[in-house]
């Protein structure tokens, strides 16, 4: 599990219920149509409603989340994935070089 995925974890786990899925609302709207408490057009409108409010609410934890652990990481100081891409093509140009060296040498000492 990386990081990211342990931090959102948590998160989740400590919102419970701040974001409500599609499947619970239909469910919740058609419990209250059944019972008489809402018309079906009620139903149908106030779950659009909280399944966009519940996906703003999503939208908005997943960019805290991202932002939260951006600043995490720059406080490791982590490279990144481009300077560690840099890095592996000049090891590889160098491991690349010591091998033409050694099979030069290998090469004069016959």
């Amino acid at each position: 599990m990386s990081v990211l995925e342990m931090i959102r974890n948590s998160l989740l786990a400590s919102l419970g219920a701040a974001v409500v899925t599609k499947e619970k609302v239909e469910e919740a709207t058609r419990r209250w149509v059944d019972e008489g408490k809402i018309s079906r057009d009620e139903a149908e409108r106030l779950a659009q409603d909280l399944v966009e409010s519940g996906r703003g609410q999503w939208e908005d934890i997943q960019e805290k989340i991202s932002e939260t652990v951006r600043k995490g990481l720059d406080n490791f100081d982590i490279g990144s994935k481009k300077e560690f891409k840099e890095l592996k093509a000049r090891v590889e140009n160098l491991e690349k070089k010591i091998a033409e060296c050694e099979e030069a040498s290998g090469k004069e000492q016959e």
